[in-house]
């Protein structure tokens, strides 16, 4: 079974998204999907109301996701480490053990634009149409992903 991990900073608006999209493209017995956040501000607690609505509008259900902190330890669990932004980038590296640690860890958009260092933008402090602005950059990345997984 491969296993991918989405991160952005609190877990609670990007990463979330990209979970739920790509295990909606994936076969969920061969491929495990799950986030977390850089930031411990929101462990425990659901998706941003406005992640949930932009996920239900695309017909994937992510409210039973509960905001977590990556640690160490999901480098021994996890196959790709995806970052939303180049920031968190940075602070999964800094997290990382050695290279095989360091190999594992990608920015998101690279999938979708391999000759660009882009990022996701954060829609936390913004309206809804960042969130679906979100939503859509994430799903052609996760397109490419799960192709790549299958």
């Amino acid at each position: 079974m491969k296993k991918v991990l989405m991160v952005c900073l609190g877990n609670i608006c990007r990463s979330p998204l990209a979970e739920g999209i790509l295990k909606s493209k994936v076969n969920n017995e061969a491929v495990f999907v799950d986030s977390a956040g850089t930031a411990a501000y929101h462990v425990g607690n659901l998706p941003d109301k406005r992640s949930i609505e932009v996920a239900t509008k695309y017909n994937i259900d992510i409210t039973k996701q509960q905001a977590r902190k990556i640690t160490v330890k999901d480098f021994d669990t996890f196959d790709f480490i995806y970052a939303m932004d180049e920031s968190n980038y940075k602070n999964i590296l800094s997290l990382s053990r050695n290279n095989k640690d360091k190999q594992k860890v990608k920015m998101i958009l690279k999938e979708s634009n391999p000759t660009k260092n882009l990022s996701v933008p954060d829609p936390y402090y913004g309206g809804k149409s960042g969130f679906e602005d979100v939503y859509k950059m994430l799903d052609e990345a996760c397109d490419i992903i799960a192709s790549k997984l299958s």
